[in-house]
C-alpha cells in the first residue's frame, strides 16, 4: 500500500541536505534517520549546492533591490491614494456627495 504524499518544510529540507553534504552519515543512515527516499535526499543536496552561491553573491543584492522596489511601490501607492482623494473631493464639489442620486 502506498504512503500518503507528504510535504516537507524548507527547514527540514535544508537540515537533510546539510546532513548529506557533511558526509558523516551514509545514504542508508540518512534515509533511516529522516525517513526520506535516497533520491529525494540527493535532489535536495543538489538544490542546496546550486543555490548556495546566491546566498553570498547576487542573491543578497537581489534582496536589497527587492526591498528598494517595495519602498518605491509603497510611495507610488501613497501618491495614487492622495490623487484619488483629491479628484474625489473635486467631483463632490461639482456633482454632490458620492452615492446621492438626483
Amino acid at each position: 500500500m502506498r504512503r500518503k504524499r507528504r510535504t516537507h518544510s524548507p527547514e527540514f529540507k535544508a537540515k537533510v541536505a546539510l546532513a548529506a553534504i557533511q558526509g558523516e552519515l551514509t545514504m542508508a543512515e540518512l534515509v533511516k534517520k529522516f525517513d526520506v527516499h535516497a533520491n529525494q535526499i540527493t535532489d535536495w543536496k543538489k538544490q542546496l549546492l546550486n543555490s548556495a552561491p546566491d546566498v553570498f553573491g547576487k542573491g543578497a543584492t537581489k534582496a536589497e533591490d527587492a526591498a528598494e522596489t517595495v519602498q518605491e511601490l509603497h510611495a507610488k501607492i501613497g501618491q495614487l491614494t492622495m490623487e484619488n482623494d483629491f479628484l474625489e473631493r473635486g467631483l463632490e464639489r461639482i456633482h454632490g456627495p458620492r452615492g446621492k442620486k438626483w
